[in-house]
């Protein structure tokens, strides 16, 4: 029998929906509610969502997942059941049995309670947080989308024996709607980069993602990227703006892999650690004997970006010659090589970034002003991991993973102690911040004696954030030597009493600092660009 296609011209037919669903025995209240989301346009995201919510409430299951698959990794596109930080954990197949069994099938795949091998989602599940899954009942099954291999859908219930051969036979036939609905995604998410005048090539974004991926679901950080796709495509300079630790290099890595010289070098270059006698001939090249030890002619990195993009990272830090060499560039295409006299044409889109404000270093007189305009076309702001709302979480969710496959620990995951601790630091160093602390806490926890089967719970002591959100907790606490900020019975926000206890450590660092900033940032532990910044953002500074 030949199956009609719900879809016509890579639009949803709701008449041959309904026929589709005859033919494939699909009558259930989950399908024709699935069914029912095909034929409506829904927010980005939100199909997905409704769609693993709705199989959990028709199996009666604990958990369910949507893994797509990328390169021999399950990343979790959507969950229901599942902790926040789930959502960026990214599984490698060849580390997990039960994930690599289920993907070497289209058919349903059960795992019977009592089966020994290692569950991916132990700790997770959003009412066994950080606790070991009791004997329980898991299947999953391949997801194709015209006839792809896309990833999975897995099923976790806490109770055994929850799925029988019905419940395969079930998903086996729900799959497919499973499949249509991330199939309508696609084409939703093609049409609207069509009218944005955007192509995204599947191709490019693997190689984004080969190098490092940007997590995150935040409101800001989604209009942030669709921002960064449209900027991409056009050829104009960008400036990368934000604090130290943000992850300007991945944002760098996005625009050139979505714009059209994708397939040409990305080359950068770290402007701070470049000595000033080295950095002219690092960037535009030499010729034989233009110094001392100079044997060769020798290409610099403008050469080696010759039709690509160069990524100038900390632009601020550029001497004051470099930068006028830098200008000729930007406005005429050609460089000069050092000990030449020689011009030679480049074709090289810039991307620069910095954690300075550049505009204050023009006043100052180190940074050209002419160079900042013809930089700063495009000037966009990376927001600090503090403004990303639950970012934090999947970022963490991420890390966790990392250094649960590096100490070869059977799970690591968060308390829900823990998650609040991450939630409400501030994150001065920002996502390389993050890192360092989810990893040291990782080790910590080795150390002091956790095993290699154990379900290792990151407890708030582990953490480094520990001594800032104790300052916040005694600023909440009521004293009995002073009037208490809760006298009135009413909860000051968490942004307010976060701001109020920043001020209060800024004026003690200044106090003890003599009013020296570069060594108040010292006290602090935050880079002097970005306390200022905080100090200005709080209203301490003009």
């Amino acid at each position: 029998m030949v199956l009609s296609t719900p879809f016509v011209n890579g639009e949803f037919d709701l008449l041959k929906g309904k026929k589709y669903m005859i033919e494939t025995g699909l009558t259930s209240d989950l399908s024709a509610g699935l069914l029912a989301d095909l034929a409506n346009r829904l927010p980005q995201g939100i199909r997905l969502e409704r769609l693993v919510a709705a199989i959990r409430d028709e199996f009666h299951c604990g958990a369910v997942a949507l893994l797509k698959l990328e390169e021999g990794t399950l990343r979790p596109v959507a969950a229901a059941g599942l902790a926040r930080e789930a959502l960026g954990r990214r599984f490698d197949v060849a580390q997990h049995p039960r994930l690599a069994a289920i993907l070497s099938t289209r058919l349903p795949v059960r795992f019977e309670p009592g089966n020994t091998l290692p569950d991916p989602y132990d700790g997770l599940l959003d009412n066994q947080l950080g606790q070991p899954l009791p004997v329980h009942d898991c299947m999953g099954i391949s997801v194709y989308v015209e006839g792809q291999h896309w990833g999975a859908l897995t099923l976790d219930a806490l109770e055994a024996n929850a799925f029988d051969d019905d419940a395969r036979m079930a998903l086996q036939r729900e799959v497919l709607l499973v499949s249509a609905a991330i199939r309508m995604t696609q084409l939703e998410q093609e049409n609207t980069s069509l009218r944005s005048g955007l192509v995204e090539h599947e191709g490019e974004l693997s190689r984004v993602r080969g190098e490092a991926e940007i997590i995150g679901r935040s409101a800001v950080l989604r209009r942030l990227l669709h921002e960064l796709d449209v900027v991409a495509d056009s050829e104009l300079p960008v400036l990368l703006m934000g604090e130290t630790g943000v992850g300007k290099e991945l944002f760098a890595r996005r625009i050139h892999f979505k714009s059209r010289r994708s397939k040409a070098p990305l080359v950068q270059v770290n402007c701070a650690a470049l000595p000033e006698s080295l950095a002219e001939s690092e960037l535009f090249g030499h010729v034989k004997g233009a110094f001392s030890g100079a044997t060769m002619d020798r290409p610099g990195r403008f050469d080696a970006a010759d039709g690509g993009t160069l990524f100038l990272d900390e632009v601020g830090e550029l001497p004051m010659p470099i930068q006028a060499k830098l200008l000729r560039v930007l406005q005429n295409g050609e460089i000069q090589r050092l000990g030449s006299d020689k011009t030679l044409r480049v074709n090289v889109r810039v991307i620069a970034a910095t954690n300075r404000l550049l505009h204050d270093s023009v006043k100052e007189g180190g940074f050209r002003a002419d160079l900042y305009h013809r930089l700063s076309v495009y000037p966009v702001q990376i927001p600090p991991l503090r403004e990303r709302d639950n970012d934090v979480l999947e970022i963490a969710g991420h890390f966790l993973e990392l250094n649960r496959s590096r100490l070869g620990i059977r799970s690591l995951r968060l308390s829900p102690a823990s998650e609040q601790a991450l939630l409400v630091y501030d994150w001065p160093g920002n996502v390389r911040e993050l890192e360092h602390v989810i990893s040291r806490a990782a080790l910590r926890a080795v150390t002091r004696g956790a095993k290699h089967t154990d379900i290792v719970t990151l407890e708030p002591e582990l953490l480094d954030v520990m001594a800032s959100t104790a300052i916040v907790s005694s600023a909440l606490t009521p004293s009995p030597s002073a009037p208490s900020m809760l006298a009135g019975g009413e909860l000051p926000s968490m942004k307010m009493a976060l701001d109020d206890c920043q001020r209060q450590m800024i004026r003690a660092a200044l106090e003890r600092s003599q009013e020296n900033w570069a060594e108040a940032a010292r006290m602090l532990d935050l880079d002097p660009s970005n306390l200022h910044k905080l100090a200005k953002r709080l209203g301490m500074k003009r």
